[in-house]
C-alpha cells in the first residue's frame, strides 16, 4: 500500500468508516496485509474484502490491514460502503 493510499484510508478510519468492532483474540499478522491487534482493541472497520467471505479492511492503532469476522465482535450493523455502491 503505497503512502497516498494509506492517508486515504487513515482518512476515512477518523471519519468512522463502516463501522467498529473489538478485537475478542489476539491477532498476529501471519502475511503481509494483515492486520495485528490484541484482545480489546478496537478496530475501525473500512471495508469488505471482495470475495472473501468474512474478511474485512480495518483501521487499528495506525496501521491498515486485514482481519477476520471471527476474530472481532462487531458493534453494531455495518454501513453500506461507498465503493460496494458503485
Amino acid at each position: 500500500m503505497d503512502a497516498s493510499e494509506l492517508s486515504r484510508w487513515k482518512r476515512f478510519a477518523a471519519k468512522g468508516g463502516i463501522g467498529a468492532c473489538t478485537a475478542i483474540v489476539d491477532c498476529a499478522a501471519e502475511t503481509p496485509g494483515d492486520l495485528m491487534f490484541f484482545q480489546d482493541d478496537e478496530i475501525t472497520v473500512l471495508m469488505p474484502i471482495e470475495g472473501q467471505e468474512g474478511r474485512y479492511m480495518g483501521y487499528c492503532e495506525g496501521v491498515v490491514g486485514q482481519f477476520t469476522a471471527a476474530d472481532v465482535r462487531f458493534h453494531g450493523p455495518l454501513k453500506i460502503s461507498v465503493a460496494s455502491r458503485r
